[in-house]
């Protein structure tokens, strides 16, 4: 397959360029003005910009949890993704407490394989560290896993500081990366207990019992942590500005640390919590204030933040009524996954946090150095893989469930405006999405990836 796209504007983290793209079989083979090479199809491009296909780090889709399952499966997650511009998504492939990583692995692929019609890779959600956990490592790395992720909370997944010292350190050794989910088990536990003898079961009282001082001492903690095991660290999904004076501490006596966000903290209110449909907004960490959205925003205008992914895990008004009106009992999550870019480049962008450049580091090109795709995810250039997002900035419209993709009846975004929207998608050299509809589905792969690029080391 021979595919042409004429006239965009090429972004990269390095700069602009009005420029064609030639792609064949899967590649891409030249880049440049007025091309003339012979193609099988030819994309006017003509007033939008030509991205990297964009790479989410942060998804949970066909997960189980004690209750019930994600409204989302790879299925429905990864159509909604590949509409929205993604073409790699990093799920977590999570191994609980008594199963081997290759039993946690081979059960995702199985979720996955077939179903997928965007690219996709798995981080390996660690339930538990010892010896047996340990000795598996190498073999993850064999299959193409090199960055894993560990929960300070959650009574099914949590694993305390000194296991996440040892994991981080050995992993260290063979550039591979652990994320953790940063917030203090104990004070979290003590604020849920305190709120419910207040007679609280409402949603505020989830924010309540996670203010930004409980994610702040998960991260401070990590950091020394790190600091300690003289390893890096990776923070997922940071949400507030606390959090990110920690790091930037930690980073001044010489921590390297990653860091990602998402568009929720970005974009969302705390006071959507007194909303009658407030439950959908049941995320952990959850909203915040402006003040964080504010930091958070100048952050990544300033390098401080590495890369934003959805944290896409997703369920129904009738699944997040599993809790029974109690806070602590709706299962956590919200839906994101297609939504992603045209957040980032309406409230990120548009309002002058970030250059387009910044723009495509932060939803592509940094991601794919990290975590082992780069170069051939993450940047156009000749040689790479020729996974791209034709990205319309004059397309004004209304965020819906009813018009994402996911199989979801709720969204966290519903409502609200954007200036721009991903037209086409190139996936692995084929035209899969044109004008905004998917037209080939079906047509990810699972990438094998590299041990880490560390930029910060």
């Amino acid at each position: 397959m021979k595919l042409l796209i004429r006239n965009g504007t090429v972004v990269r983290s390095d700069g602009q360029v009005k420029s064609d793209v030639f792609t064949e079989d899967g590649i891409i083979r030249k880049i440049g003005p007025h091309l003339n090479e012979a193609a099988d199809r030819v994309i006017d491009a003509s007033g939008c910009y030509v991205f990297a296909g964009f790479i989410d780090t942060h998804t949970h889709l066909d997960l189980e949890l004690t209750t019930t399952t994600t409204a989302d499966d790879f299925e429905s997650g990864t159509r909604a993704a590949v509409v929205g511009g993604t073409t790699t998504i990093l799920d977590f492939a999570t191994q609980d407490r008594g199963m081997t990583m290759q039993d946690a692995l081979e059960k995702w692929h199985r979720k996955a394989d077939g179903k997928s019609s965007c690219n996709y890779g798995f981080h390996l959600a660690v339930s538990e560290w010892n010896e047996a956990r340990k000795a598996e490592i190498d073999a993850m790395i064999a299959q193409g896993v090199t960055s894993f992720k560990m929960y300070m909370v959650y009574p099914a997944m949590r694993v305390d500081d000194g296991k996440i010292y040892d994991a981080i350190r050995y992993c260290a050794e063979r550039d591979c990366i652990v994320g953790v989910h940063c917030e203090n088990f104990d004070l979290l536990n003590a604020r849920i207990d305190e709120l419910h003898a207040m007679g609280r079961f409402d949603p505020m009282a989830h924010a309540e019992s996670r203010p930004d001082v409980v994610e702040a001492a998960g991260v401070s903690a990590l950091m020394r942590t790190a600091e300690l095991a003289d390893a890096p660290a990776w923070v997922v999904h940071l949400s507030c500005e606390a959090s990110l004076d920690e790091v930037e501490a930690a980073r001044g006596r010489g921590v390297e640390v990653y860091v990602e966000t998402c568009p929720q903290y970005l974009v969302l209110d705390k006071a959507l919590y007194n909303e009658p449909d407030a439950e959908k907004f049941i995320m952990s960490p959850p909203l915040r204030l402006e003040h964080d959205r504010k930091a958070l925003l100048t952050a990544l205008g300033e390098g401080a933040i590495d890369f934003i992914g959805t944290d896409h895990c997703s369920f129904t008004m009738a699944q997040k009524a599993l809790g029974h009106g109690d806070f602590a009992a709706v299962p956590n999550g919200g839906a994101g996954i297609q939504n992603r870019a045209e957040l980032v480049y309406t409230y990120a962008v548009q309002a002058g946090y970030l250059t387009l450049e910044q723009m495509a580091a932060l939803l592509s090109e940094n991601a794919a150095k990290i975590f082992g795709m780069y170069p051939q995810k993450g940047v156009l250039r000749e040689g790479s893989d020729a996974d791209i997002a034709i990205f319309d900035p004059n397309d004004p419209h209304t965020i819906s469930y009813r018009t994402n993709l996911h199989a979801c009846d709720n969204s966290p975004y519903e409502g609200i405006a954007v200036l721009g929207r991903t037209r086409d998608v190139i996936l692995n050299g084929e035209l899969v999405v044109q004008d905004g509809t998917l037209i080939q589905p079906h047509c990810g792969r699972y990438v094998f990836r590299q041990p880490s690029g560390r930029t910060r080391k």
